[in-house]
């Protein structure tokens, strides 16, 4: 069994930072993507920021020039560092990742979720 663990989420005020981390639980065989995804109340889950293995990223638009997305692979751990928050970003962030399992084809998991309020 393996599940995507979150951590880093809360409560910021306006123009604070939050970093974010994500790693799989148990034995993989290998880490393809991983990132963030976002929804925030009555709206669709939206793109954050995603990395390959290879460092390859892709960011949506909601928080581009506020992130940065990284990953420590020898730790199978995506870091997401989000800079000059505003209150419109309050939302549950999500963690994916593409990964295979020993014996298993690959998936895509996703996490429980991570709060992320910013208020004053």
């Amino acid at each position: 069994q393996v599940q995507l663990v979150e951590s880093g989420g809360g409560l910021v005020q306006p123009g604070g930072s939050l970093r974010l981390s994500c790693a799989p639980s148990g034995i993989i065989f290998s880490l393809n993507v991983m990132g963030w995804y976002r929804q925030a109340p009555g709206k669709e889950r939206e793109l954050v920021a995603t990395m390959t293995s290879g460092g390859i990223t892709m960011y949506g638009d909601s928080l581009k020039g506020r992130l940065t997305i990284s990953r420590d692979n020898a730790k199978n751990t995506v870091y997401l560092q989000m800079n000059s928050l505003k209150p419109e970003d309050t939302a549950v962030y999500y963690c994916n990742a593409e990964l295979q399992r020993i014996g298993r084809p690959k998936w895509t998991y996703w996490g429980q979720g991570t709060l992320v309020t910013v208020s004053s």
